[in-house]
């Protein structure tokens, strides 16, 4: 009995294991598969990305004055800018490093050298920077709303 119970505890733990809802394969060196995809990572930071959108637009109501919300406008889509395009270009070049061994942060534990890092980081960069460069033109686009906005709208602030 008690070695039935200790198996079925190991199994519910176990990602390989019959039971355990998802089935997750792991290569010879531990790491999930399939690799992860160029295309589900951009796809995900695009998603971020439209969430942090809706973000901007909610906290630019918590702003109340006008030069301040335009402020906050300009230095949310600025820094999407600046940011999404710095962490894009070296999560791009990180992964072209990595070639084709690009891993999930759920696999830190499989790294053994000092230049693994850089297959998490890759995708991790990525994403980020494909997030900042959806999350630009919202603010950017709000900022010269609120800039032509009537002095007595809500838009225009307090």
């Amino acid at each position: 009995m008690a070695s039935t119970q200790n198996r079925a505890a190991r199994s519910a733990g176990d990602s390989n294991s019959p039971g355990a809802g998802t089935l997750r394969t792991r290569d010879e060196d531990g790491v999930l598969l399939p690799r992860l995809r160029f295309w589900e990572v951009v796809l995900r930071g695009a998603l971020y990305g439209l969430a942090a959108n809706v973000v901007a637009a909610v906290g630019m109501f918590f702003v109340p004055d006008h030069s301040e919300r335009m402020s906050y406008l300009a230095v949310v889509s600025g820094l999407g800018l600046i940011w999404g395009g710095g962490s894009l270009l070296i999560g791009l070049y990180f992964w072209s490093a990595c070639m084709r061994d690009v891993r999930r942060w759920r696999d830190l534990r499989t790294i053994t050298g000092q230049t693994e890092a850089l297959t998490i980081m890759a995708p991790s960069l990525v994403r980020l920077g494909v997030l900042g460069l959806v999350l630009f033109p919202g603010p950017y686009g709000l900022y010269h709303l609120v800039d032509a906005a009537d002095f007595d709208s809500w838009l225009y602030g307090g």
